[in-house]
């Protein structure tokens, strides 16, 4: 997570990374003439991303900075061989529940504004 895009802090403790991407909404295009509904691709439309991570105190620290002041962040996931997925957007953060021999579980919803965009591992190496 980053205010400016220049410096990120790591948020820790990260247990699942969601679906990346988005799906382009479907514009109809059928007219009296067709036999067969017709559609054409429209904008993209990303979804809220839910991360979720496991409560090790500093990490939800980290977290609650910013939690729901509905500023736009910079976010950037790295996969393990370097490619990764940056994004812009606001976010929340929500308790999981509490189980008995489970563990104490956050997630961080944010909603995007704007990407995610992918950067393979060769050319996200100067990021």
């Amino acid at each position: 997570m980053s205010v400016d895009g220049t410096k990120f802090d790591e948020i820790g403790g990260i247990k699942t990374v969601p679906d990346m991407g988005s799906d382009p909404e479907n514009i109809d295009v059928t007219d009296l003439s067709d036999t067969k509904k017709k559609s054409v691709p429209g904008i993209e439309n990303t979804s809220t991303l839910a991360f979720t991570f496991v409560y090790k105190g500093s990490n939800f620290a980290t977290a609650l900075t910013h939690n729901g002041d509905n500023k736009q962040y910079k976010w950037k996931v790295t996969y393990p061989d370097g490619m990764t997925a940056s994004f812009t957007g606001s976010y929340t953060v929500k308790m999981g529940n509490v189980a008995v021999n489970g563990a104490l579980e956050y997630t961080i919803s944010i909603i995007v504004s704007d990407g995610p965009d992918f950067a393979t591992a060769s050319s996200s190496a100067g990021a």
